[in-house]
């Protein structure tokens, strides 16, 4: 399987969209400060995820929503989540 996510920045409360082959290393990476593009954002939290059979699928989905319509499209998904007040 092939997975997109998105990671919430607990510093900057930015999110992050990336996709991978293996979530639960990757997520434990980017935690750990081994990828350049999130290592000074860190702590994460992961708050959504899709799973795709293949890997270009997962990377065209990835893109889309990297866009403008793929981010409303994750506000709307997210919605009861993003109207709760956290303590993250």
């Amino acid at each position: 399987m092939f997975y997109v996510y998105v990671l919430k920045s607990l510093k900057d409360l930015n999110w992050y969209t990336g996709s991978t082959n293996n979530l639960k290393r990757r997520f434990i990476e980017h935690n750990n400060g081994e990828s350049f593009s999130t290592k000074h954002r860190r702590p994460f939290i992961l708050i959504y995820y899709e799973a795709c059979i293949n890997e270009e699928d997962a990377r065209t989905r990835e893109k889309y929503l990297k866009t403008a319509w793929g981010k409303r499209y994750l506000k709307s998904r997210l919605h009861k989540y993003l109207s709760v007040k956290s303590d993250f």
